[in-house]
Parts: structure tokens; C-alpha cells; sequence
């Protein structure tokens, strides 16, 4: 982050709160603001925000998470919370309207996110409700856990490795333990790893398994979303 990019974010903040007092509809005004966003990442008191994840992958919630923090009780509370909380803006925007509000190339990284974070954290969830049922009806079997199972039939590998294999490509060293921003960093992983490695019609057919969990889940959110949930783009295109 440079001296200039902070100072652009400061100004950027002061202008988003005396837009909203002076009456500006306020998911406007800081769908705006996140569209001329300059930090990719920052560091708020003691809390750090990585708004792309692994530079491809636009967190647009949790940018506006920090903005809406900053802009405080100028937001009604309960739309404060329908977005935060269900992904549910107090407007109804079409698809292009929040794609021109968001601009194109921070929408492109948005669905990224959308595809290779939110969906894969989706699609962890059909598998285990699989392994849940089947396991369930084999009781007197000896079984991997759950999790482990997942990532078995997801990626084919344990998840130990995996996450061993994600860290020596990034750098990183062992631990024990990971943080929601690494998770996160995780996920993207091995979402493009599954893309690599995957036969192209399973992937197909996991995501529309993982689209529906989204919206049984998330209704507010898939229902935003519109048609950018019905037919998956090809957004990212790995080597």
C-alpha cells in the first residue's frame, strides 16, 4: 500500500459518509466507493482485511463490511445486517446494474470469488452431507472422517497434503493452525486445483450441485445474484 493509495482510501471514506448524510441512498453511495476502492489489502486497528484474495479474487462483502463500519449510524441497522449477514443490498438491482455499479473489472474478480471461494465452500457442504447419509447406513464400518472423506472425492488427495502442498507454493510455513484469511487463500486453491485436475464434465456437474446448496442456504444472496447463478461463466483460466 502506498502513501497516495491510503490517502485516495481516507478521501474516499470522508466523501462516502458526507454523501450518505447528505441524503445519497447509501448501497449507491458505497457501491461507488467500492468500485474506486485502492487497497487490495489493509490493516484496521488490529484487524487485518484482504479484500483479493490470491490477487484474483474480489471479497466485495468483506469490503463492504469495512466500509459500513467506517460509515457507522448512518446505515439503518436492519440493512445493515440483511447485507453483512444474507448478502441482501436494500435495492433491487439487476444483474448489469450491480455490475456497472461495481465496474467491470472488479466485478470479473467478484465472480472469481463467487465461483472459486463462496461455490467451493458450498460444494465441501454437498459432499459431506453425502458422506453424512452414507456413513450413516454403514455404521458397524470403519470410517475416515467426514472432512477427510470430502476432500478424498473431491480432490483425491487427504487434506493434510493438499494444504502442505498449497503452503510450499505460497512460501509458507507449517503450522498448526489457519487463519480465516489463509482458509480462505485455501479454498481458491483448490478450487483451481480441482478445475486442473478434474474431468471437465464432473466439475460441471459439481458446481450446479454446489449453485444448489447455495440457494438453499443463502436464498437472499442467489436470489441477488440473478442470472449470474444459472449458467457458470468461465472466469478464470488456469494454466
Amino acid at each position: 500500500m502506498t502513501r497516495e493509495e491510503s490517502i485516495e482510501a481516507e478521501q474516499l471514506l470522508t466523501n462516502l459518509c458526507q454523501e450518505i448524510a447528505d441524503g445519497k441512498p447509501w448501497f449507491i453511495a458505497l457501491m461507488q466507493t467500492i468500485a474506486r476502492w485502492p487497497l487490495p489489502e489493509e490493516t484496521v486497528g488490529k484487524r487485518h482485511y484482504r479484500y483479493l484474495v490470491s490477487g484474483e479474487a474480489f471479497d466485495w462483502l468483506l469490503l463492504a463490511e469495512r466500509l459500513c463500519d467506517a460509515v457507522g449510524d448512518l446505515i439503518p441497522r436492519e440493512e445493515h445486517e440483511a447485507l453483512l449477514f444474507f448478502g441482501q443490498p436494500p435495492l433491487d438491482l439487476s444483474e448489469e446494474e450491480f455490475r456497472r455499479l461495481m465496474g467491470h473489472a472488479k466485478y470479473r474478480a467478484h465472480l472469481n470469488h463467487l465461483y472459486g471461494v463462496t461455490l467451493e465452500e458450498m460444494l465441501h457442504l454437498v459432499i459431506e452431507e453425502d458422506v453424512h447419509k452414507e456413513q450413516r447406513s454403514r455404521v458397524w464400518e470403519n470410517h475416515l472422517s467426514v472432512d477427510e472423506e470430502a476432500f478424498q472425492r473431491l480432490y483425491g488427495r487427504a487434506r493434510q497434503d493438499l494444504l502442505a502442498q498449497f503452503r510450499q507454493e505460497q512460501g509458507m510455513g507449517d503450522d498448526t493452525t489457519i487463519s480465516l484469511t489463509e482458509a480462505k487463500e485455501f479454498t481458491y486453491w483448490l478450487f483451481k486445483y480441482r478445475l486442473r485436475y478434474c474431468d471437465p464434465a464432473r466439475v460441471a456437474s459439481d458446481t450446479r450441485r454446489a449453485l444448489s446448496m447455495l440457494r438453499r442456504l443463502e436464498p437472499c444472496r442467489a436470489r441477488c445474484l440473478g442470472n449470474t447463478l444459472r449458467e457458470p461463466p468461465s472466469v478464470i483460466e488456469v494454466p
